[in-house]
């Protein structure tokens, strides 16, 4: 019986795990739960599956919680603020940490847990884009086990070699004959639409995947194809290459989820329904295989799979992106700071949709060079980067 924490619960990816959670009672049980503010979904949580802990980063929705979870009955212990989170995280009664809080906030309490030498399921991609030389050398000096839950990324751990599975961020793709990673993404929502309607682009179409159910912030970061750019900084960190070995490609389909090229012609490919569940299930149980949630895929009803490369004009934030991969962790914590501020000013109907490249455009330039190879950096440019969008989205 393994014992689980999920970070960012309340989150399609937490939800998601309680799924397959819920199918293998006799595999896990969860210890502890987290949120940022969601006290209703949290509660309701707590109630379905009874953890000994809970935390929440807002203090005062902790308190709301604490209070709700005794009315109830409950015993659930509540924490809160970032260190409730890290405590929970590194807890030593944790197996497995499924880290699924989005955004920079999941930095802090993801390293906790692998500095503790957890099995950490790496769902929170900031985590590399912001730190990844640093964060990749805790996990090798901690002893942690990390295993990728993007889609794309458990894609690829799956088609390569066992032996390159083990040791996956030290090492050589060449030294395994593979030539490329292959990243497919579906394009999003405007995979057709005309480049001059992109100012009117609103809130609700950015949002509405054709794919994929995801939250408001991953979903408009699909539209822009800044989710595949920072994936595929994430794919850089994760098994230890340099750009120039990947290669994004558009497959609006989403059953391809990636793709593993080797030196004899071979291309091995990942295929499933797009549905988060499948590679939870892969990563809770590694290396054994159990069921997932999840219908399994019917060929004979499969439309026809297609496959082109991402335009320039229409998805400049993922060339951002593969840019500030090739300059350093300084410009991808600028760039991924930017643009967490840029899509919260989009959501909140500060700013134009095509505005948010913009946005970014200009932070990447202004921090590109920074120096950030130790955490108070990586934090101090992430802060900076942050106030610097925000004067410009001012201006806007």
């Amino acid at each position: 019986m393994k014992q689980l924490v999920i970070l960012g619960a309340t989150g399609s990816i937490g939800c998601s795990t309680l799924s397959v959670v819920a199918a293998h009672p006799d595999k896990f049980q969860v210890l502890a739960l987290t949120a940022a503010t969601a006290v209703d979904k949290l509660f309701e949580q707590c109630l379905a599956v009874k953890p000994r802990y809970a935390a929440m980063q807002d203090s005062k929705a902790a308190a709301e919680l604490k209070f709700r979870l005794q009315q109830a009955g409950l015993t659930t212990e509540v924490l809160s603020g970032t260190a409730g989170l890290t405590a929970l995280a590194a807890h030593q009664d944790a197996d497995i940490v499924m880290a699924a809080i989005v955004g920079a906030a999941g930095l802090l309490p993801t390293l906790a847990a692998v500095e503790a030498g957890k099995k950490v399921l790496l769902a929170n991609k900031e985590a590399l884009v912001m730190s990844g030389g640093l964060f990749m050398a805790k996990v090798a000096q901690h002893g942690a086990t990390l295993l990728p839950i993007d889609s794309e990324h458990n894609a690829i751990f799956q088609c390569l070699p066992p032996a390159l599975q083990q040791a996956a961020s030290q090492g050589q793709l060449a030294e395994h004959g593979i030539s490329r990673l292959l990243l497919t993404g579906s394009g999003g929502p405007f995979l057709t639409r005309p480049l001059d309607s992109f100012a009117a682009i609103t809130p609700a179409e950015a949002v509405a995947h054709p794919n994929w159910s995801m939250g408001q912030k991953i979903s408009v970061d699909s539209a822009t194809m800044m989710n595949k750019g920072l994936e595929f900084i994430e794919a850089r960190w994760l098994f230890n290459c340099a750009p120039q070995d990947i290669q994004v490609v558009i497959h609006p389909q989403s059953i391809i989820h990636s793709m593993v090229q080797y030196s004899d012609g071979s291309v091995l490919a990942q295929l499933g329904q797009p549905d988060m569940r499948t590679p939870i299930a892969h990563a809770l149980a590694y290396p054994q295989r159990i069921s997932s949630p999840v219908p399994a895929l019917d060929f004979s009803k499969l439309a026809a799979f297609t496959f082109t490369e991402p335009e320039p004009a229409r998805y400049p934030n993922l060339y951002l992106a593969i840019d500030a991969c090739a300059a350093g962790q300084g410009a991808t914590t600028a760039l991924n700071a930017a643009n967490e501020e840029a899509v919260a000013a989009f959501l909140q109907g500060q700013l134009a949709f095509n505005r948010i490249s913009e946005v970014n455009q200009h932070c990447l330039a202004e921090f590109a060079h920074y120096d950030a190879q130790c955490l108070d950096a990586i934090l101090a440019v992430d802060q900076q980067s942050r106030a610097f969008a925000r004067a410009l989205i001012g201006k806007f």
